[in-house]
């Protein structure tokens, strides 16, 4: 059975810096990186046209699709099964739509998922420091962000626990549900 994580949470919870321990930690672990249309950060995602997110929804080629930041953002189907079937993907997440969205899209896969979120207060000092001018809108993103404690398989508070400490739990926990 093929294996993925998803790290759920709020801008600023900390799913960048989690999955650098855990790709760190094994190299089994690699992000996958969204396609992403539009403005902002480039890092961490495969960029991409509008044009080239339309020839994929008319190939039943996207999982999950959202907008934000004044970007589109995409899980795409081609991609992410090719990274299922070498590696154990970690997705982030923010709309507990798009965790039903993957589960369900690629049911034979253990997913894994990791609840991550910090105050906001902590969330809004990380943001200021990224200096990347759009506080407002992610602190509006935090907020629009559902808690999923019931859905989660872990839960973690990267106010109290340590990037490292929080990628060997989850390293600890994949190993355990096979």
């Amino acid at each position: 059975m093929t294996r993925g994580i998803i790290l759920y949470g709020p801008p600023a919870a900390g799913k960048d810096t989690i999955t650098r321990h855990l790709e760190a930690l094994h190299n089994r672990y690699v992000l996958f990186p969204r396609l992403k249309a539009g403005r902002g950060r480039t890092t961490g995602y495969r960029i991409t046209t509008l044009a080239d997110i339309e020839a994929l929804r008319r190939q039943d080629g996207i999982i999950w699709e959202n907008h934000r930041y004044g970007a589109t953002y995409v899980l795409d189907r081609p991609g992410l099964t090719a990274r299922l079937a070498e590696h154990v993907p970690v997705l982030h997440l923010g709309q507990v739509e798009g965790v039903h969205a993957v589960t369900t899209a690629i049911p034979d896969t253990r997913w894994v998922i990791v609840h991550v979120w910090c105050p906001r207060g902590v969330a809004e000092i990380r943001i200021r420091e990224r200096g990347t001018g759009d506080t407002a809108e992610r602190l509006k993103a935090w907020d629009e962000t559902k808690p999923i404690t019931d859905m989660a398989d872990l839960t973690i508070n990267t106010l109290v626990t340590s990037p490292g400490d929080a990628a060997r739990q989850i390293d600890s926990y994949v190993n355990t549900v096979g």
